[in-house]
């Protein structure tokens, strides 16, 4: 009795569609020549380049003669003194929390805004204000919204969160909404198409999408609200940056460097979690 076995021939694969000749040639090219228009503008970054260096006065003989002083300044760091090492880790545990709260604030806040300053989701009534806004608050810096709630609340960490938090606003919140409109937009497509509301659209196309880049984002403001923390406390807004501008105004070197060593230290570790997060994440 014998037995015939099925056919196992494959179909042939399609064709793969040719490729186009002018797309294979700048495939194929290792190395692009500028063309002549961009050769010309060399000349002109080049004198943009000057013109900026001769305005804002920067001088290599200057920056080595005073190479000098700079190094008979570290020199003064060494040895660090360890007397006040109570104080410091109480400022840097107040300067920790006051980054925590400010991210979080800022972090919420940054998220409402990017729904409005986001194109592919905000209409044109919203998305122009909202980028102004953004622009408004992005172009001062934090120490002035430190300086202006130091006024208005008094010193201490309180006004730090709260300059930290606005900071974040104008910067943070730009972020999110490009990450926002970086999506994929095919996914938007289809539940728009299947009559999926606008906050459909955003709970299930756009945030799942855009939510690893938040994650990173946010870690990275963190980081930032850390050492932005130690500057704001140096106008009085909490933290260890009072603490640090102390020792420098009385020449108290060895303290000056227990306190930088420990700031680094915070700062590597925060750091370091930061990265081991966003492996995580990505």
């Amino acid at each position: 009795m014998s037995t015939t076995s099925p056919d196992r021939t494959r179909a042939p694969k399609p064709a793969q569609p040719a490729l186009d000749p002018r797309d294979r040639a700048r495939l194929e090219r290792s190395v692009v020549m500028p063309r002549a228009r961009t050769l010309m503008t060399i000349p002109l970054v080049v004198l943009v380049l000057a013109w900026s260096f001769a305005g804002a006065e920067f001088d290599f003989v200057k920056l080595g003669d005073g190479t000098l002083n700079m190094g008979e300044f570290l020199a003064r760091l060494f040895p660090p003194t360890w007397d006040k090492f109570g104080i410091i880790v109480e400022l840097l545990i107040e300067t920790l929390q006051m980054a925590i709260v400010g991210t979080v604030l800022g972090t919420v806040l940054s998220l409402v805004m990017a729904f409005g300053a986001a194109s592919n989701i905000a209409p044109v009534w919203l998305y122009y204000p909202c980028r102004w806004l953004m622009n408004i608050i992005r172009s001062l810096p934090e120490l002035v919204f430190a300086l202006m709630f130091v006024s208005a609340v008094g010193l201490g960490p309180f006004a730090g969160i709260l300059a930290m938090t606005l900071g974040s606003v104008g910067s943070i919140g730009k972020v999110f909404a490009e990450a926002m409109e970086a999506v994929d937009r095919g996914p938007i497509v289809a539940m728009q198409a299947v009559g999926a509301s606008r906050r459909q659209v955003v709970q299930y196309g756009v945030l799942p999408q855009a939510a690893p880049l938040l994650v990173s984002y946010t870690l990275l403001l963190f980081e930032g609200n850390v050492r932005g923390a130690t500057i704001l406390g140096m106008v009085g807004a909490g933290g260890i940056g009072l603490e640090l501008t102390t020792a420098m105004r009385m020449y108290d070197y060895g303290h000056l460097s227990a306190i930088v060593i420990c700031i680094i230290v915070l700062v590597t570790v925060i750091d370091q979690a930061s990265a081991l997060i966003r492996r995580k994440i990505t």
